[in-house]
């Protein structure tokens, strides 16, 4: 089960002082009410989101214009699916491969506008990965 937000990202984000926490801030508690059992934790500079220690998706906050939820299988190439692994239609995924989306938000009404959304692309790409 999801242990709720990790006092040591909370740290981390602290101490870079980012122009966007809110924003970050406000992602990172949508992540974890998602219901999905995530663990939140720090990798490849940002925080990160993992079931059973298997990366599911990242919170990519540099170059700090802008902030990016990846969504992947980890780090290692897989097999591609033969279908984008989310069936549903979300309108701020932008997919890379069929294993692989990213949602871009530029400020915090974009996320708080998607905020529903986003909860439930998470908890779906959970389940469906």
């Amino acid at each position: 089960m999801g242990r709720g937000l990790n006092q040591e990202v909370t740290a981390f984000l602290d101490g870079i002082d980012h122009p966007m926490r809110a924003e970050i801030d406000r992602l990172r508690s949508i992540m974890m009410s998602a219901g999905a059992g995530l663990s939140e934790g720090i990798k490849w500079n940002g925080p990160n989101y993992s079931i059973d220690d298997k990366d599911r998706i990242t919170l990519k906050i540099h170059p700090p214009k802008q902030i990016q939820i990846i969504f992947h299988r980890g780090a290692k190439v897989k097999e591609q699916p033969k279908a984008r692994l989310l069936k549903e239609d979300y309108k701020f995924l932008h997919w890379k491969e069929n294993d692989r989306a990213v949602a871009t938000f530029k400020n915090l009404d974009e996320i708080e506008r998607h905020s529903g959304l986003i909860k439930e692309a998470v908890a779906r790409w959970v389940e469906v990965t």
